[in-house]
């Protein structure tokens, strides 16, 4: 039986282990840098796993006809195949892991051969995207594992386009995926910086933060 006590230790965010936005590359983590075998293990299970949220943020994204969506963190390529779908969309995605880049690229071979998705390799801080040349930037669950908060956001605000927007996701359960209330205060207050402005959703699987440039 578990105490009240123990009950709620279980639904407190764990950071005993956690140092976020040091600059540090990933450590042994299978999810913040896939590689290998273990890293296409990960990548299907961050498939069924992030499906739920990727398919509530489609909901809330407006993704304009035409747009030039940049994903950052595609992981396995979901969300890049929903973008993909709308009409006349072109997406960019970029990954730090080659295996979800590889992922992404056959899961999305299709679009890919078209020319309505790009599929790279590349990081938060460093999209290799022309400054002003996209309409929305969309990051789910990865911000907690970008090396620097305020380099990857300067680097969305960098590559918008006057009004185009910027959409970054954090888990909001379960539990043990959650941030603390100063973790996620930090990405509102990074964006804010940034943008000048940031509304925050919450959602059933996801803590939203959106801004415009």
């Amino acid at each position: 039986m578990v105490s009240g006590m123990e009950r709620r230790d279980t639904e407190r965010p764990d950071s005993r282990h956690r140092q976020l936005w040091t600059g540090e590359p990933p450590g042994a983590n299978p999810f913040a840098l896939p590689r290998g075998l273990v890293g296409r293990l990960a990548g299907w299970v961050l498939a069924w796993a992030n499906r739920g949220a990727q398919a509530e943020i489609m909901d809330i994204l407006d993704v304009p006809e035409g747009a030039h969506v940049l994903e950052v963190g595609h992981g396995p390529g979901v969300l890049i195949e929903m973008l993909a779908a709308r009409p006349n969309v072109t997406v960019t995605g970029v990954d730090p892991s080659a295996e979800m880049v590889r992922m992404a690229q056959r899961r999305n071979a299709a679009a890919v051969r078209d020319g309505r998705v790009r599929i790279r390799l590349g990081g938060a801080d460093s999209t290799c995207m022309d400054d002003e040349s996209v309409d929305l930037v969309v990051s789910v669950n990865t911000v907690a594992m970008w090396p620097r908060l305020d380099d990857g956001v300067a680097e969305f605000h960098r590559v918008l386009r006057p009004g185009g927007r910027t959409v970054i996701t954090w888990h909001r359960v379960p539990a043990r995926f959650r941030l603390t209330a100063e973790e996620f205060a930090a990405i509102e207050s990074a964006v804010r910086d940034r943008f000048g402005a940031v509304e925050r959703t919450e959602l059933p699987s996801s803590v939203v933060f959106s801004a415009t440039r």
